[in-house]
């Protein structure tokens, strides 16, 4: 007997079924507060990281237009100052040569230009437009004609709303209170009180001080259960999860106990689990008393192993206790399997479940 023939009208219907199934599934309210907040949809579907290492997150919106000004407004704030200025500069720079060229096209449009004692004539428009554009005035040169009087009035216009736009983005990055803090570049599984750690390294880039700063990290990795491939989240019980004075850096710590979800790792288990680990810090800022948030994460392979952090406290001259910034990322390397190889500490007792991972 020859085997069953389904339709597609039928094969279709039941890949329905299963789709409805899988999402159902995905719903089920029996793991509620897991997910951060991303949804059961966006924690199984989704592939790759989670946040970049900038903390912005990885997933995107259709449907609500391009938003150009508004992204715009938040690169700009988020950028720095350096960068800030000079693409003003050179925004500046770009619309003052388009009016330029603008009278130029008009032909005798500029009078007054000789004085200048300049030979090319693109460098004595660019000067009127930057003199009309800024309101510094233009000095000798002045428009000749309807078409450069109609054009220097459009000018004038823009470039008040432009100088107007270019304040206020410069009050709000001035005035933004931010947490600019800093991540090492890498985590690790160290060394850690007979055992080992996850750990991961932080300073504050800001002359302001920041205070009652916490630190929440969150491990999301595939696991196998029931035969069945499933994205899950855990949060990491840190040896230390909140200080008080953030004056220098801070070691972020994970013991690896008997009860982390990460008893009895190797590298090859975060490479297989594709492990991502998510960092949330929340801070006071002391200059506006503000609330400020920092995110990052690690994935497997941004993880070291048979290393730990190097010192990075330096002597002074004044014996005024200092750290060197530049260490932040420095590993020590150690012998061949010092972390790779689980230790005692992370050993189970035989009525202790097994980890599902």
């Amino acid at each position: 007997m020859g085997p069953a023939i389904t339709h597609p009208g039928e094969r279709t219907h039941r890949q329905e079924e299963a789709d409805k199934s899988m999402v159902e599934h995905i719903n089920e309210p029996s793991r509620p507060a897991e997910d951060l907040g991303f949804g059961g949809v966006v924690v199984q579907r989704s592939r790759g990281r989670f946040l970049h290492r900038d903390g912005t997150p990885s997933a995107r919106k259709y449907g609500l237009g391009r938003q150009g000004l508004s992204r715009g407004f938040l690169r700009a704030l988020a950028a720095p100052w350096p960068t800030f200025l000079a693409w003003t500069a050179g925004l500046l720079l770009l619309a003052n040569g388009v009016f330029a060229l603008g009278y130029l096209a008009l032909g005798q449009a500029l009078a007054g230009t000789e004085v200048l004692r300049v030979d090319d004539p693109f460098l004595g428009a660019l000067y009127y437009s930057v003199g009309v554009f800024t309101s510094l005035g233009t000095g000798p040169v002045y428009p000749v004609g309807e078409n450069a009087l109609w054009l220097t009035v459009f000018e004038a216009l823009v470039g008040l709303l432009a100088v107007i736009c270019l304040i206020g983005v410069m009050l709000a990055k001035l005035t933004r209170p931010r947490a600019n803090i800093r991540f090492s570049h890498s985590a690790a599984i160290a060394p850690y009180e007979g055992g080992r750690g996850f750990m991961f390294r932080l300073v504050n880039q800001s002359p302001a001080e920041l205070f009652q700063v916490s630190a929440q990290v969150n491990l999301v990795w595939f696991e196998e259960i029931n035969g069945k491939r499933e994205r899950h989240f855990h949060p990491l019980n840190l040896e230390r999860p909140s200080v008080e004075f953030f004056t220098l850096h801070w070691t972020v710590v994970h013991p690896i106990t008997r009860d982390s979800p990460l008893a009895g790792v190797t590298p090859e288990m975060l490479r297989e689990a594709e492990a991502e680990f998510l960092v949330l810090i929340t801070s006071l800022e002391s200059t506006f008393s503000t609330r400020v948030v920092s995110r990052t994460s690690y994935i497997w392979e941004e993880v070291r192993w048979d290393a730990r952090f190097a010192d990075v406290f330096v002597n002074s001259p004044d014996g005024v206790i200092t750290i060197d910034v530049e260490r932040l990322d420095r590993l020590d390397q150690l012998p061949e399997g010092a972390t790779r190889t689980p230790a005692a500490p992370e050993a189970r007792s035989p009525a202790a479940p097994a980890h599902r991972g």
